[in-house]
């Protein structure tokens, strides 16, 4: 069964390299651009993950998160936070939050694939 990604990444370039990887390994991606609609288009698709920038146009990636850890049925979807700021306290901030791995841009290919198989999986690859 193919395994279902929403990314919501409002950098074309990311965006499209993270949608070619992915799918690379059999992975339909769904992309979306901007955070206004992105947790009513999770909830409508039931993704098997999602991937979050937190600086997006609309709602930032925390309030997109907020709402999925509040909804009983998201709680414990898997969401992988991208950010250009890695600094500790967005780290300790996003984690606070409720996501299950926080990854600074840029992150090599083979990192962003370790998280997305770990966090689909639950085992470490």
């Amino acid at each position: 069964m193919t395994k279902h990604v929403v990314l919501v990444e409002d950098e074309t370039n990311i965006a499209e390299a993270i949608r070619f990887l992915l799918g690379r390994e059999g992975w339909r991606v769904q992309t979306l651009a901007n955070g206004t609609n992105a947790a009513e288009t999770i909830r409508a698709t039931r993704p098997d993950l999602v991937m979050l920038d937190v600086m997006l146009p609309g709602r930032t990636g925390f309030e997109i998160l907020a709402d999925l850890r509040a909804d009983a049925d998201l709680a414990d979807l898997p969401v992988l936070m991208l950010t250009a700021r890695g600094q500790a306290r967005d780290r300790e901030m996003a984690m606070q939050a409720g996501v299950n791995r926080f990854m600074a841009k840029p992150f090599s290919n083979a990192e962003m694939l370790s998280a997305v198989h770990e966090l689909t999986s639950g085992q470490p690859s």
